[in-house]
């Protein structure tokens, strides 16, 4: 179990390891990589099943847990603002509907992703914030605070 009780959820872009971004030891937190570090559908569903893995194992992720959202500038996730037919699919909403994921600005995108993870309702108890490192200067913003 992560030592912080921690769980990061992160893009895979490789300028963006969230241990080097936030000065994380390993062991401290747990990361879910995916294209942008959204908190997609999908996503959601992982969390579901991670949190019955630790259940089993005589744990709990629940109260006392944070959920950091960290979201990033420069990230290739923009370059797909226009194509609804690929973004449909991964966020798991009709095709006319991916503008309301605000693919196109991190911090937007941040506070969207941190109020879907708020309004989840199948992980009870998680405490959830939202940070976006720029990739230029090296400095984290927070933008959703926990």
């Amino acid at each position: 179990m992560p030592s912080l009780k921690t769980m990061v959820i992160g893009c895979v872009d490789p300028r963006v390891d969230p241990n080097a971004v936030l000065g994380i030891a390993p062991g401290e937190v747990g990361t879910l990589r995916n294209v942008g570090g959204r908190v997609t559908p999908g996503l959601l569903r992982e969390m579901v099943m991670l949190r019955e893995v630790v259940r089993a194992g005589g744990g709990d992720l629940g109260p006392g847990w944070e959920i950091v959202v960290l979201h990033h500038t420069d990230c290739g996730i923009t370059r797909l603002e226009g194509r609804p037919e690929l973004l449909s699919g991964f966020f798991e909403v009709d095709r006319d509907r991916p503008a309301g994921q605000a693919v196109g600005d991190p911090r937007a995108a941040v506070a969207h992703d941190v109020a879907v993870l708020r309004a989840d309702t199948r992980l009870p108890g998680l405490r959830a914030s939202g940070l976006v490192y720029d990739v230029a200067t090296g400095l984290v913003e927070s933008v959703v605070a926990p």
